[in-house]
């Protein structure tokens, strides 16, 4: 069925795709043009370049591109506490034309190319340059206002920003996007609204820079801007997202708690609040920490030296190996992987028990902690205060996993379970016998001479970056000092995390699978090869379980819910063996425990269950068209007619596409306009017989895409395949359907206004064209055309039901709409052995229509069917 409730709206992209290349051109010329094509935003935005030319220039004249203004010129352009203590009232605005050095400044010009152009396209120059001028000035205030109340709270980090300057667009840059937010679609304006915020945040809590304050502080002015100049069309919150929409917030999260230590480790100086315990560093001891350690020879200079060594080398990637750990699970997560969100979950719970055990361990031995000549019970509150404050981030990380949990439901193949298992296992074990063997057999390269236990017992500090041992394995491992012992001591770990992060990384991108492989493979071939019904394709989709007939000649897909199997359609397979499919199914539940429910189920299987004296109601209308005679003449025919007239004048063409391997300009469109139609309804979408953006992820669905000149998508219609008994190609290439069925259908809300009829006509000429013998534009649960028969009382109750829920799913309306292509009218049915077990039944239902509702969108709901 169709997910394509008729009222489906959505907002346009951020930025369409520019005109395809000429299927002529080559080479050269093919490059320069996609070159031209990708700066056509930055020459229509006049105030972005005179912004990225301006602070260019300036940084040349006053040889600042190196690191950053003089400080001379810094006391007279940078903002900060000590210029507004001077009275330089002006540094706000004089700080947008330097950067502190020259990654900053190319930082700062993507940042003012990227947003700045999107904002001059649809907020105009004028517009843009205001908030530009407004971010930047109050974004400086905030942020200088916040530094000094932290400085007179006696927050340590602040104090010390309380005294520094800076110089940077970011703050602007950030304030415009931060505005722009507001002028996208719902899709663009999460996600975008989401990076502004946590992002700069964590940059500001790891790497700690005056700058990276202002910057997060230019957010918070923009989105308050935003809010205020969009009262009336938007309010500053997270729209609700979609299942799939929700798994790439929860990986953005995850993978901006992963840059801040990042960032900490590559760059020196970091001096965040969360950097305090002086885990992510850039590089290792400096000469005099060396110095130091080594007046007098012994454990403690052999150490600093291999830890040195350590940073010298290319295992000093090791550091990051955590963060990286953690981006490759975000793209897990993207994917709505389980096992990505199971190890995601056992990485914080790892962190968090680290920082349990080393603040007990500062409790208990605050003298291991405290410098020589300070005050002791200041350094063990100070430590305390930054144990708990390294906590503070995983258990947020970790809560919103918890609460977040059903959106990861997907399954890798077992096969790549395996292989990732075996990979990551062999490696972990090639490491520590390496470690451990090749260690005893040099072990007069340690210091002091390394024994079996000793060197079993330092294991754990292999796979951790040096600097987290003087914290949590305190004299556990032998410190190496020849060359063999060093190259140990580099590289186990190192090779362990390379292969361990790779493996990961590609299990992740290969394609899902059903919590069975067999019997879904099993499933598909029959269904192929036999056929079903117009809706037997939705038993391919994940969440089904699969019962098959004794000789294997017909199959069921089933989910069970509060111990209701609930089939997804009829019984599939050869079509003399799927009535007789009915009864085992029913046997098969019946041993089980289960109430078995044939759901959405043609007339045939009616009359089968209705010799077993089950009861039935209708749940929906399929509408069938037939092609054979299909010719759109007639005054019936009129609204058709005029939707392929009219799009053919406004340049708008039909193309085909398999979304997998569809063009990403195309594809992010289709996610954006079927984002907007979830993000601002107060219920979520809904799953089982209606299919989403997962289901589009399917090479044998086609997708009939609107486009226009400017590649722009004003509608999308999917097509599932229905097969017929054993009917091949003549190539013999396989299976051909005999039929296809919508299921997806979205289109853009100020797009072209008849895209779903222009779409479903052409794809009604297309199958025409290729010998398929009718189209199924599938069914709207809870609608159906009026009979004329005084309906019972349990079809009452559905029909009060799809009225009630019309002005949100639109399925009533959906029918309606479907009329306008003369189909013919099946009734599809709901078929139940127990009346008594309705209320289950109910209950079953509704789980799998919407398993991922809230419980605030469930009072939701009671409200608006009790009203």
């Amino acid at each position: 069925m169709t997910t394509s409730e008729a009222s489906a709206a959505a907002a346009e992209d951020p930025a369409p795709s520019a005109p395809l290349a000429p299927p002529g051109e080559r080479g050269p010329v093919r490059w320069l043009r996609a070159i031209g094509r990708a700066f056509e935003p930055v020459r229509r935005a006049p105030v972005t370049v005179f912004a990225v030319v301006a602070l260019w220039a300036v940084g040349a004249f006053t040889g600042s591109l190196g690191g950053g203004p003089p400080e001379a010129l810094l006391t007279d352009v940078g903002v900060g506490v000590p210029a507004f203590a001077d009275g330089r009232w002006w540094t706000p605005l004089t700080a947008v034309l330097w950067c502190s050095g020259i990654g900053n400044y190319i930082g700062s010009t993507l940042l003012l190319l990227l947003l700045g152009s999107a904002a001059e396209q649809r907020m105009g120059s004028l517009r843009t340059g205001v908030v530009l001028f407004l971010g930047q000035v109050l974004g400086s205030l905030l942020g200088t206002a916040v530094v000094k109340l932290g400085s007179l709270a006696g927050e340590d980090w602040l104090d010390g920003l309380a005294r520094d300057l800076t110089a940077t667009p970011g703050i602007a840059a950030c304030a415009v996007g931060a505005f722009l937010s507001f002028r996208l679609s719902a899709l663009w304006r999460r996600r975008l609204q989401l990076i502004l915020i946590v992002f700069p945040l964590m940059l500001a809590l790891y790497v700690g820079h005056l700058q990276n304050v202002l910057v997060l502080a230019g957010t918070v002015v923009g989105l308050a801007l935003g809010a205020l100049a969009h009262r009336e069309t938007h309010r500053l919150r997270m729209p609700h997202a979609s299942h799939a929409e929700g798994r790439v917030l929860v990986a953005l999260v995850v993978a901006a708690s992963a840059i801040g230590p990042l960032v900490a480790t590559l760059y020196k100086d970091s001096l965040g609040p969360f950097n305090v315990l002086d885990l992510y560093v850039s590089g290792g001891p400096s000469a005099q920490e060396i110095a130091d350690a080594c007046v007098r020879a012994g454990t403690e200079c052999a150490r600093i030296r291999a830890e040195d060594h350590f940073y010298g080398s290319p295992a000093m990637l090791m550091g990051i190996a955590i963060p990286l750990l953690l981006l490759v699970l975000a793209e897990g997560l993207r994917r709505g992987l389980r096992l990505s969100w199971r190890i995601t979950v056992a990485a914080q719970l790892l962190w968090l028990g680290l920082m349990a055990y080393l603040l007990s361990d500062v409790v208990s031995h605050a003298d291991r902690y405290v410098l020589e000549g300070s005050d002791q019970a200041d350094q063990k509150a100070a430590m305390i205060q930054a144990v708990v404050e390294q906590m503070l981030l995983p258990l947020l990380v970790l809560v919103l996993l918890l609460l977040a949990r059903g959106l990861f439901d997907q399954r890798l193949a077992r096969a790549t379970v395996t292989w990732l298992l075996g990979t990551v296992g062999g490696a972990l074990l090639l490491a520590c016998l390496a470690y451990v063997g090749i260690g005893y057999a040099v072990r007069d390269q340690f210091t002091p001479d390394a024994t079996f236990s000793k060197l079993v017992s330092g294991l754990p500090t292999q796979f951790f970056p040096p600097s987290y041992e003087p914290f949590f394995f305190q004299g556990q491992a032998p410190v190496p000092v020849g060359g063999t012992a060093l190259a140990l001591y580099e590289y186990c770990g190192m090779l362990f995390w390379v292969v361990t992060l790779i493996a990961l990384f590609v299990a992740f991108r290969r394609p899902l699978t059903h919590a069975d492989d067999e019997a879904a493979t099993h499933a598909r071939a029959l269904l192929s090869a036999h056929g079903g019904s117009t809706l037997s394709y939705l038993t391919t989709w994940p969440g089904n379980h699969y019962w098959f007939a004794a000789d294997g000649r017909a199959a069921v897909a089933y989910r069970v819910h509060s111990t209701v199997a609930l089939t997804t359609g009829d019984p599939f397979g050869e079509t003399s063996a799927r009535a007789d499919a009915i009864d085992g199914f029913a046997e098969y539940c019946d041993e089980r425990g289960w109430t078995p429910c044939f759901y959405s189920v043609t007339a045939e299987a009616k009359a089968r269950t209705d010799a077993l004296g089950w009861s039935a109601v209708q749940v929906a209308e399929d509408t069938v068209v037939p092609l054979a005679e299909l010719a759109f003449t007639g005054k019936k025919w009129q609204d058709v007619r005029t939707a392929l007239n009219k799009a053919k004048k406004e340049g708008i063409t039909a193309e085909w596409h398999s979304f997998p391997d569809a063009p990403i300009a195309l594809t992010d469109q289709v996610r954006s306009i079927s984002e907007e139609w979830v993000a601002d309804k107060g219920l979520p979408e809904m799953g089982f017989t209606l299919g989403g953006l997962d289901e589009l992820d399917d090479p044998h669905v086609r997708c009939l895409l609107a486009v226009d000149e400017d590649r722009t998508v004003h509608g999308i219609t999917s097509w599932m395949p229905v097969y017929g008994d054993v009917d091949t190609r003549e190539d013999g290439a396989g299976p051909r359907p005999v039929g296809w069925t919508l299921d997806f259908m979205r289109r853009r809300s100020d797009g072209f206004r008849g895209s779903m009829e222009f779409l479903i006509a052409s794809a009604a000429l297309g199958f025409k064209e290729e010998g398929a013998a009718f189209l199924s534009l599938s069914g709207a649960p809870l609608a159906r055309s009026d009979t004329g028969e005084p309906p019972a009382a349990l079809q009452r109750l559905l029909d009060h039901a799809g009225r009630v829920l019309e002005p949100v799913y639109g399925f009533r309306s959906l029918l309606n709409f479907k009329a306008k292509f003369q189909p013919r009218y099946h009734p599809m049915y709901m078929c139940y052995p127990d009346p008594a077990a309705l209320p289950n039944i109910t209950r079953a239902i509704g789980k799998a229509y919407l398993p991922h509702m809230k419980p605030s969108q469930g009072v939701r709901l009671m409200r608006k069917l009790t009203a």
